[in-house]
This record gives structure tokens, C-alpha cells and sequence, in this order.
């Protein structure tokens, strides 16, 4: 009886090793999916930087600049949802040639502005008001998540026709996905030309445009091993 067990799990096992190590006829193809789509918010990363050698006025100096800064925002009917402090710093730097030390004050402002038309205005205005270094300009959609969705769709889709391709001079078909990986980037535009515009002289001289928004180009990239039947 022992026999006769230790013969059934030595087949069993044999049975199961075999299984494993059968290759299952595999193709692997690379698929893309892009959708394109005009940006409706922008979101704009902007910092006021003083410098001094009082820690206390340096500090007190770029208050009163992020304090006319945040009027001027609420001013132009930014919702207070769409701006916030990002962050806040004051940093001592050691002049070792001239033995003293200097201070460093900076607080960045993150704005959304779901209003493209605003855009110069506000960008003057931030100038204007004390912001001295422009960090970022992200342009976005309000519907990125249904687009990435798409792109992954249409990703799939060109996946598919690939391996249909490959596969229809052999007289073979494509069966069930064995295996799908995801290697999509989101990318986010920056402005082609982004350079803040200042007035010339009067307050009715004629504006500048500074933005060519262009599209938001999403993109989804997958691996994708199919059966192959």
C-alpha cells in the first residue's frame, strides 16, 4: 500500500512538473494610444525671494510682498480653494570671504487658474505685486482621468491589431491576454512662450498675448503578451 502511494505522488508530481515547464506559444507586441485635447486650467507654481543681512527685516519684507500678492489673487476672483502657500523658508548663508552671514527668505504660492482668459493679467500682476521667480506653468484638463481611460483603451486596441497582424500569414489567431504591463508617462506642456508681459507706459497701452497653449497630448503605452491559439 506504502508502494502504491509513493508511485501515485511520484506520478502526481511528474505530472504537475510537466505541466509547469510546458511553454505556452506566446506573442509579444507593444501598444500606443494617444488623445489630444485643449487645456481648460493652468497651474502656476510662484515665489517671492528677499535677501538681507537681518534675519527679522528680511523676514518681515517678503510678509508684506506675499501679503499684497494674496489681495492681488483675491482680487482677480480666484476662489480660496485654487490657491494655497506651498511653502515657506528662511535660510541663513555664511559669506566666508566676507565673514558674515546673510539670510535668505522665500514663500511660494501654487495657483490653479480653471480661467485661461486671466492668465497675463494675472501674471502681471503677480510681477507687479512682488513675485521674483516664476517656478512652473503646468497646463491641464479637468478631465485628465476619462482621457488617460481613453488613450489606455486605444492603447489596448493597437496592441490587438499588432498581434492580429503578425500572426494572419502564419494561419494562426490571437487568444486571451496572458499578460499586460503599463508603461504610460503622463506629460503635462509647458507655454511655448510663457515671458510676463509689463506695461510700457500708460494703463490703456495696447496688451501683449504671451501664451501659445497649444494641446495636452496624453499618452498610454502597454506591453501585452497574447495566447496564441
Amino acid at each position: 500500500m506504502k508502494k502504491l502511494v509513493l508511485f501515485l505522488t511520484i506520478m502526481f508530481i511528474t505530472m504537475s512538473y510537466s505541466q509547469e515547464t510546458k511553454q505556452i506559444p506566446l506573442i509579444n507586441v507593444n501598444g500606443e494610444g494617444k488623445v489630444k485635447v485643449a487645456p481648460d486650467r493652468v497651474c502656476i507654481s510662484a515665489t517671492v525671494e528677499t535677501k538681507g543681512n537681518n534675519a527679522k527685516e528680511v523676514k518681515k519684507q517678503n510678509d508684506e510682498k506675499i501679503d499684497a500678492v494674496l489681495k492681488f489673487i483675491k482680487k482677480m476672483n480666484v476662489p480660496a480653494a485654487d490657491f494655497k502657500t506651498k511653502q515657506v523658508a528662511l535660510n541663513p548663508q555664511y559669506d566666508y570671504e566676507k565673514k558674515k552671514t546673510n539670510y535668505n527668505a522665500t514663500q511660494t504660492i501654487e495657483i490653479v487658474v480653471k480661467d485661461l482668459s486671466k492668465y497675463d493679467e494675472l501674471m502681471e500682476g503677480l510681477v507687479q505685486q512682488g513675485i521674483n521667480r516664476i517656478d512652473h506653468v503646468t497646463f491641464e484638463s479637468s478631465k485628465e482621468l476619462q482621457l488617460q481611460s481613453e488613450a489606455r483603451k486605444l492603447a489596448m486596441k493597437d496592441a490587438k491589431a499588432k498581434a492580429d497582424d503578425y500572426v494572419s500569414v502564419l494561419g494562426q489567431k490571437v487568444g486571451k491576454a496572458f499578460v499586460i504591463s503599463d508603461n504610460s508617462q503622463i506629460y503635462h506642456p509647458q507655454p511655448m512662450y510663457a515671458a510676463m508681459r509689463m506695461k510700457e507706459s500708460a494703463d490703456n497701452a495696447p496688451s501683449n498675448e504671451t501664451l501659445a497653449i497649444g494641446e495636452i497630448e496624453i499618452t498610454a503605452n502597454v506591453s501585452v503578451s497574447f495566447v496564441l491559439d
